[in-house]
This record gives structure tokens, C-alpha cells and sequence, in this order.
């Protein structure tokens, strides 16, 4: 049995059942994608169904205002996500859905590996969407590296267009490689348990013992802190938005500070108001006067 085989064999059994699998929809399989960006399957799931209700085509998301986006993704994060993905509704119903994945690409907000899984899902080519978990995979497979990078990416593509087979389900071999990415194939892997285990070129590294598990994976994203302050500014600007968002009426911007930071002082009031500016460029808040909406 050839390794991919093995794999769907797998997948079969053990793979995960996933509202945004089993079809070809790429409204569907683009809206699951910017949702999982930063954030775990577990929790997209509830998000995932709602939001789906309530915009349940291009054409109804397109004519979402910025208000209603930013209401439906409350609790998902990174906001301006939302905002994207109105956005590419709006460019596809004016323009038509794209037909490949360089088509996807030429879209904002659409990046390398969100037009791969759009190719595949949706357009069934023959791609291996490389995130961290099918890095993950393909580097272990096929170079041998317990940990492999960024800078592997290419030698990745190489091996797995060689290794993807041209009919069949080839399409389901990367969902299966996320799987096994999330069960077995994780940060300290399982190669015991691995349908790969005897094809996996780092599998006898790891079975040995020898493998030292590096601390992190990722370099840490320097995150802006103001001085003084507990938390990273993105922290605020969702306690900002949040505030926003829940009230009634429009809230007085010299408000904020106290509203959401207990330590607040009037030497905070430019922090304050930079986040806000940034706010509003984004697309997030309105400002009329001295007071804050949602746009």
C-alpha cells in the first residue's frame, strides 16, 4: 500500500467530522479558512454554523454594513478579519468567483495558503497547503527534520507534488495531513501510533529518543506594550471595541481610558487616543465628535 493510501486509510477512521468538510463551496470553505486563522477548530466550530445562518451566501455577506460584521465575529478576534472577508464577498459578487487559485491570489486578504486550500478544497488541483501543521508533516515525511522551517517550504511543494498522486482522493490528503498533524504528528509526536510510521524519514529520530524538543516552535511576535501597562495594545483595542460594541449609545471618548484600564491616567490619553485612530482607520469604529460607534 502506498504511504498516501495509508494516510486516507487513516483518515477514514479516524479523521475529524468538520461542518466546513464534505463540500466544494468555496463561500464555505473560505469562510472556515479566515476563521481558523489564529484561532483553534474547537472554537470556530459555534461560529463557524452561526455565521453561516446568518450570511448564508456571498450576496448576503456583501451587503453586511461594518457594524453587523463586527457584531457576528464578537469573541473570534482579530476583528479586521471579518472585515476582510466582507470585503472579497463584495469584489466576487461584483466579479465572479474565481476559477484557480492564481485567481484567488489576486484577491486582498487572500494569501498563499488560503488560495492552496481554495485550489484544493474547492477546485480539486493538486496542491499541499504548507501552514504550520502540513510544514509540520511534509518536513518530517520528506526531509527528515524533526522540526522543520519556513525556509523548507519549497523542497516541501517539490516532494509532495511528487508524492500526491494524480487521481483518487488526493484531494482529502491534506485535511487528513491536518489531522494527523493534531492527533499524532504534533509538536512531541506519537511515531507509534503514525499510519506514516514506516515511511516518515524522522520517525527513527523521534523513536530513538534522541530528538531534543525545542521550547518554541515560532519566534514570539513582538507585540507593543505601553509603558506602565499589563497587557500588549491589542489587548485595549479589543476592550475598546468591546465597550463599543455592547453599549447603547454612543460612548464619550474621554471615557475610555477609566472604562477599560483600572490604572488609567490622564498621561494615557494619547495612548488612548492613538488605538482609537487605528481603530477607526481600520474600518471598526466611527467617530462623530467627541463620540465613538460602530461605523
Amino acid at each position: 500500500m502506498k504511504p498516501w493510501q495509508k494516510l486516507l486509510h487513516w483518515f477514514d477512521r479516524e479523521g475529524r467530522k468538520l461542518p466546513w468538510r464534505n463540500t466544494r463551496d468555496p463561500y464555505r470553505i473560505l469562510v472556515s479558512e479566515i476563521m481558523l486563522q489564529q484561532t483553534q477548530v474547537t472554537r470556530v466550530i459555534d461560529f463557524y454554523r452561526a455565521w453561516m445562518k446568518r450570511f448564508p451566501t456571498w450576496n448576503a455577506l456583501a451587503k453586511a454594513t461594518n457594524a453587523e460584521i463586527i457584531h457576528a465575529w464578537a469573541g473570534l478576534g482579530y476583528n479586521r478579519r471579518g472585515l476582510a472577508l466582507r470585503d472579497i464577498a463584495r469584489s466576487i459578487v461584483t466579479n465572479g468567483i474565481p476559477k484557480t487559485r492564481n485567481e484567488w491570489l489576486t484577491l486582498k486578504g487572500i494569501g498563499p495558503y488560503t488560495a492552496d486550500a481554495l485550489a484544493v478544497f474547492s477546485l480539486h488541483e493538486r496542491h499541499w497547503p504548507t501552514d504550520t501543521n502540513l510544514r509540520r508533516v511534509g518536513g518530517r515525511l520528506w526531509l527528515a527534520k524533526p522540526y522543520p522551517q519556513m525556509s523548507d517550504d519549497e523542497r516541501i511543494h517539490k516532494f509532495a507534488d511528487a508524492w500526491i498522486p494524480y487521481t483518487g482522493r488526493f484531494f482529502d490528503l491534506p485535511q487528513a495531513a491536518f489531522d494527523l498533524a493534531t492527533s499524532i504528528c504534533t509538536k512531541t509526536p506519537t511515531c507509534s501510533t503514525c499510519p506514516l510510521k514506516d515511511d516518515c524519514l524522522a520517525a527513527p529520530k523521534f523513536l530513538s529518543g534522541k530528538v531534543r524538543t525545542p521550547k518554541r516552535m515560532i519566534k514570539k511576535t513582538k507585540e507593543q506594550i505601553h509603558p506602565g501597562k499589563k497587557y500588549p495594545d491589542r489587548i485595549y483595542r479589543g476592550r475598546i471595541l468591546s465597550l463599543v460594541r455592547q453599549s447603547e449609545s454612543p460612548i464619550v471618548i474621554s471615557k475610555i481610558g477609566a472604562l477599560i484600564d483600572p490604572t488609567f491616567s490622564i498621561i494615557d490619553q494619547s495612548w488612548i487616543t492613538a488605538m482609537i485612530d487605528r481603530l477607526i482607520k481600520d474600518g471598526l469604529l466611527a467617530k462623530s465628535k467627541n463620540k465613538l460607534t460602530l461605523p
